[in-house]
């Protein structure tokens, strides 16, 4: 019996201890060492995917900047945060240029994820050289792509490998009369987000399709708001070609380009100096609406102007009074256009209507830039 409870207590020593050795002292010596190791290059203002979310928009605010601190070939060409613009790490002192002149604007950097030291040495740099509000998403794209809602955005080189390889379905969200039809990236199919519930059957019917929406640049919502929809049917890799029609021209021409878009010259459009004239000189002769979403208004827009989102407008058309000339205005022409053929469609008695083609940039001290379409 005596050696019996000899064997059970030594049994139990030895139980004692691999749990206080082997368990509380190694261990937790070790991860509290690694945990050191890690901080030591962390830069010490780390947000999170719903702060960035918080600070997106589209267009992007003038007071922030996201910028993807990896390679661009790499990685930024075949996916990024949309709104995100790229300065590498490596290329860092060759790109300051591209950084903000106001060093209160809110700069966040995103790498890889947890592992990526990119964003947080470029934040540590940035803030070495005066900048005093700026952040990293340690967990970066990896994290936000996987995020239920979210999507990438693409650049024009991805598109086009897509293209080259017909790995994915390029849809156009922009009007057809007014857009669509006057040129588009190659072996796009037209699907206007005004029409998106009506157009959705030209969806692939597998949800597992990559689909691109692209529409008029970097200011345009049609695309981000299309991408949304596609993303609440279900489809699993949907992207944004974020800098769109404008950007494909740029780089690859317009090949497709069926007519020479001019100021006054394209139907329903009104001369551009014309245009300007009224508002410098008789606003009030006019009845100008912004179709672009509220929120965009509240930033800025023409004195005299309502808002009435083209989402909304069609049950409105009805009631317009006919004692003043329309004029519809967006920020690219692509809404204020599908604007002016739904009024067409929905009351054509109503003669003098008209929208303005052109890119408009409503600045937030409250000046406005109206430049003719390229």
């Amino acid at each position: 019996m005596k050696t019996k409870k000899i064997a059970r207590f030594i049994l139990a020593l030895i139980f004692g201890l691999v749990l206080t050795t082997g368990c509380t002292a190694t261990k937790p010596a070790k991860i509290a060492e690694t945990d050191t190791q890690d901080m030591s290059w962390m830069y010490h203002d780390i947000v999170d995917a719903e702060f960035v979310a918080e600070h997106l928009s589209i267009p992007m605010p003038e007071n922030v900047m996201l910028i993807d601190a990896r390679p661009y070939k790499g990685k930024y060409v075949k996916g990024h945060i949309p709104g995100a613009v790229n300065i590498p790490f490596s290329e860092f002192d060759k790109k300051i240029a591209l950084l903000p002149a106001d060093k209160n604007t809110l700069l966040i950097y995103y790498c890889e994820g947890l592992k990526c030291k990119l964003s947080h040495k470029s934040a540590k740099k940035a803030e070495k050289m005066g900048y005093t509000n700026v952040k990293v998403y340690a967990k970066g794209y990896p994290e936000w792509v996987s995020q239920k809602g979210h999507y990438a955005a693409v650049s024009a080189e991805q598109v086009a490998r897509q293209i080259d390889e017909n790995t994915a379905m390029i849809i156009d969200s922009r009007p057809q009369k007014t857009k669509f039809n006057k040129g588009h990236i190659p072996t796009a199919v037209n699907i206007p987000f005004s029409q998106f519930e009506t157009l959705k059957g030209k969806l692939p019917r597998d949800l597992d399709t990559p689909i691109v929406f692209y529409c008029g640049g970097l200011k345009c919502r049609l695309s981000h708001k299309s991408a949304a929809k596609a993303l609440e049917m279900g489809y699993t890799r949907v992207t944004v070609f974020a800098k769109g029609y404008p950007e494909w021209k740029k780089i690859y021409g317009a090949a497709t380009e069926t007519l020479q878009v001019k100021a006054g010259e394209v139907e329903g459009s009104i001369d551009l100096g014309l245009f300007k004239s009224i508002i410098a000189n008789r606003p009030e002769s006019i009845l100008l609406i912004d179709v672009r979403d509220a929120d965009e208004f509240a930033k800025g827009s023409f004195k005299t102007a309502v808002n009435i989102p083209v989402e909304i407008l069609e049950p409105k058309i009805k009631t317009f009074a006919d004692d003043k000339p329309i004029i519809f205005v967006c920020s690219t022409g692509a809404r204020s256009g599908e604007a002016f053929y739904m009024t067409q469609d929905v009351r054509e008695s109503l003669k003098d209507v008209f929208y303005v083609e052109a890119e408009i940039d409503f600045k937030k001290d409250g000046n406005i830039e109206i430049k003719a379409p390229k």
